[in-house]
Protein backbone atom coordinates (compact mmCIF):
# COMPACT_ATOMS: atom_id res chain seq x y z
CA UNK A 1 0.00 0.00 0.00
CA UNK A 2 1.28 3.46 -0.84
CA UNK A 3 0.98 6.03 1.92
CA UNK A 4 0.88 9.84 1.57
CA UNK A 5 3.99 10.38 3.71
CA UNK A 6 6.09 12.02 0.98
CA UNK A 7 3.17 14.19 -0.13
CA UNK A 8 2.58 15.39 3.45
CA UNK A 9 6.30 16.03 3.95
CA UNK A 10 6.37 18.08 0.75
CA UNK A 11 3.30 20.08 1.84
CA UNK A 12 4.91 20.82 5.21
CA UNK A 13 8.43 21.42 3.92
CA UNK A 14 9.82 18.46 5.86
CA UNK A 15 12.51 16.11 4.56
CA UNK A 16 11.39 12.48 4.71
CA UNK A 17 14.71 11.37 6.19
CA UNK A 18 14.19 13.68 9.18
CA UNK A 19 11.44 11.33 10.42
CA UNK A 20 13.81 8.43 11.18
CA UNK A 21 14.82 9.59 14.67
CA UNK A 22 11.34 10.68 15.73
CA UNK A 23 9.72 7.48 14.48
CA UNK A 24 12.60 5.23 15.54
CA UNK A 25 13.18 3.37 12.27
CA UNK A 26 16.07 3.16 9.84
CA UNK A 27 16.24 5.27 6.70
CA UNK A 28 15.95 2.23 4.37
CA UNK A 29 12.86 1.04 6.30
CA UNK A 30 11.30 4.51 6.08
CA UNK A 31 11.94 4.73 2.33
CA UNK A 32 10.44 1.24 1.86
CA UNK A 33 7.31 2.40 3.68
CA UNK A 34 7.14 5.66 1.70
CA UNK A 35 7.52 3.79 -1.59
CA UNK A 36 4.93 1.16 -0.69
CA UNK A 37 7.44 -1.70 -0.59
CA UNK A 38 6.91 -2.44 3.10
CA UNK A 39 3.81 -2.54 5.26
CA UNK A 40 4.61 -1.08 8.68
CA UNK A 41 3.01 -1.94 11.98
CA UNK A 42 0.13 0.29 13.03
CA UNK A 43 2.31 1.58 15.87
CA UNK A 44 4.82 2.88 13.29
CA UNK A 45 2.09 4.57 11.26
CA UNK A 46 0.83 6.28 14.41
CA UNK A 47 4.35 7.55 15.15
CA UNK A 48 4.70 8.83 11.57
CA UNK A 49 1.35 10.64 11.78
CA UNK A 50 2.35 12.18 15.12
CA UNK A 51 5.74 13.27 13.73
CA UNK A 52 3.97 14.93 10.80
CA UNK A 53 1.31 16.40 13.10
CA UNK A 54 -1.57 14.98 11.06
CA UNK A 55 -4.41 12.61 11.94
CA UNK A 56 -3.64 8.98 11.09
CA UNK A 57 -6.26 8.89 8.31
CA UNK A 58 -4.33 11.51 6.32
CA UNK A 59 -1.60 8.95 5.67
CA UNK A 60 -4.18 7.10 3.57
CA UNK A 61 -6.29 9.85 1.97
CA UNK A 62 -5.90 13.58 1.46
CA UNK A 63 -8.52 15.93 2.87
CA UNK A 64 -9.56 16.66 -0.73
CA UNK A 65 -10.24 12.96 -1.32
CA UNK A 66 -12.47 12.74 1.72
CA UNK A 67 -16.03 13.46 0.72
CA UNK A 68 -19.01 14.49 2.80
CA UNK A 69 -21.49 11.69 3.34
CA UNK A 70 -24.29 14.06 4.25
CA UNK A 71 -24.74 17.76 4.89
CA UNK A 72 -24.39 17.12 8.63
CA UNK A 73 -21.14 18.67 9.84
CA UNK A 74 -18.51 16.16 10.83
CA UNK A 75 -20.02 13.22 8.94
CA UNK A 76 -17.22 12.26 6.54
CA UNK A 77 -16.15 8.94 5.05
CA UNK A 78 -12.85 7.68 3.67
CA UNK A 79 -13.01 7.38 -0.13
CA UNK A 80 -10.83 4.25 0.02
CA UNK A 81 -12.58 2.11 2.63
CA UNK A 82 -15.82 3.91 3.48
CA UNK A 83 -14.97 4.19 7.20
CA UNK A 84 -16.37 7.20 9.02
CA UNK A 85 -13.77 9.86 9.83
CA UNK A 86 -13.67 12.49 12.50
CA UNK A 87 -12.38 15.70 10.97
CA UNK A 88 -11.50 18.76 12.94
CA UNK A 89 -11.36 21.89 10.81
CA UNK A 90 -9.07 24.60 12.14
CA UNK A 91 -9.06 28.08 10.70
CA UNK A 92 -5.61 29.54 10.27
Amino acid sequence: MKYRIKEICDEKGIKVNSLTETVGITLPALYNIVNGKMSPKMETLVKIAEALNVPLWQLFASPEEVRKETETAGNYVCPKCGAKLEIEIKEV
